[in-house]
């Protein structure tokens, strides 16, 4: 005997459900892998179960960003709400405006200017000349700027050796004012320890001769 018809509806079990969303899940993601191999098609499947639960699969081929990207070309269905619009037209928009720096870069470079008619060339003249000019004048700033603190170096540099001259000359006279000053200490005492005897005494007048 063959099995019977399943009535399709919602399963009202909750254990029922769930086995056999575990079952038929499997199967579906198997069906995708098999049309996705045997068609070289892109396939993506997104599951998501009654408790939230995610169950996806995505062919080797592509992404699910590619997917919905074709799928938004296709059917001209707008996937995203004006915020995310708005921000792939800003992202586009860039990307755009990277591209047109990128060959104004290799202009500049002098690479790819032969699609260049005379009056794109003569404008691309121009802009070279203006950065030029601008380039030079900048490299005499900083010229300018070097100059002006070798100077202050110099300058510092003279202050520096002037006060360091005169404190080697201070330190110079203190040391032979302390030499003079231990010399003068040396004799006091050495005369200080003299028997009285052999100390010099002040030359006196004869007085007999002055008694004459």
């Amino acid at each position: 005997m063959g099995r019977g018809k399943i009535e399709i509806k919602r399963i009202e079990n909750s254990s029922n459900r769930h086995v056999t969303f575990t079952k038929r899940k499997g199967g579906i993601v198997k069906k995708a892998k098999e049309i996705s191999v045997l068609c070289d098609a892109k396939v993506s499947l997104v599951i998501f179960s009654s408790n939230g639960k995610l169950v996806e699969y995505c062919s080797p081929s592509t992404t699910l960003i590619d997917i919905l990207e074709m799928y938004h070309k296709r059917s001209g269905q707008k996937l995203w709400d004006a915020k995310h619009e708005n921000l792939s037209n800003e992202i586009d928009r860039i990307k755009k405006e990277n591209d047109r720096m990128q060959i104004e870069l290799r202009h500049m470079k002098g690479e790819d200017i032969t699609s260049l008619n005379h009056k794109e060339l003569m404008l691309l003249e121009v802009a070279l000349e203006n950065g030029l000019s601008s380039i030079r004048e900048r490299q005499m700033d900083c010229l300018r700027m070097a100059k002006k603190k070798d100077n202050f170096l110099e300058e510092e540099n003279r202050c520096l050796t002037f006060t360091l001259h005169q404190q080697e000359m201070a330190m110079e006279a203190a040391s032979r004012e302390m030499e003079d000053d231990y010399e003068q200490r040396v004799r006091d005492y050495n005369i200080s320890q003299m028997p009285f005897a052999f100390r010099v005494q002040p030359i006196q007048p004869n007085l007999q001769e002055r008694m004459q």
